[in-house]
C-alpha cells in the first residue's frame, strides 16, 4: 500500500517511514504542508496521514486548498495529529471528506489495522 505521511517533525516521519516500509508498505514523506499538497496532487497514494499542526501552511490550509478544486473524499485522508481535536471538529472534517482521525501517539497495531481496512482486494 502506498502511504503519504505529511508531518513537520522529521523524527516522526522517519520512524513511521521505516516502520511502514518494514511492514510491506511504501511510505512517502512531506515535512511541510505545501510539499504535501504537491505530493497529494502528483502521486496517487492509497492513504494520506495529515498532521494539522504544521507551521506556515497547516494541515487545515492544505485541506482548504484541496477543497477549492473539488471533493476530497477520494484522497483517503486521515487527520494524524497530537493536537486536541474535539468530536465536533472530527465530524466537521469527516463532512469535509476526511476518512477519520488518528491521534498521536498512535499504536502501531492501530495504524496497521487502519491501513488494512483500505487495502484493495486482490
Amino acid at each position: 500500500m502506498k502511504v503519504l505521511l505529511i508531518d513537520d517533525n522529521p523524527e516522526i516521519t522517519e520512524l513511521f517511514q521505516t516502520t511502514l516500509s518494514s511492514n510491506g508498505h511504501v511510505c512517502q514523506v512531506a515535512n511541510d504542508g505545501r510539499e504535501g499538497l504537491e505530493q497529494i496532487k502528483k502521486s496517487k497514494s492509497d492513504i494520506v496521514l495529515l498532521d494539522l499542526a504544521i507551521p506556515d501552511f497547516s494541515g487545515e490550509d492544505l485541506l482548504n486548498e484541496l477543497l477549492k478544486e473539488g471533493p476530497i473524499n477520494g484522497y483517503n485522508i486521515y487527520i494524524f495529529t497530537a493536537s486536541a481535536v474535539s468530536d465536533k471538529e472530527e465530524n466537521d472534517f469527516i463532512k469535509m471528506g476526511i476518512v477519520g482521525c488518528l491521534r498521536k501517539p498512535v499504536r502501531l497495531n492501530d495504524l496497521l489495522e487502519t491501513l488494512e481496512k483500505h487495502k484493495a482486494p486482490n
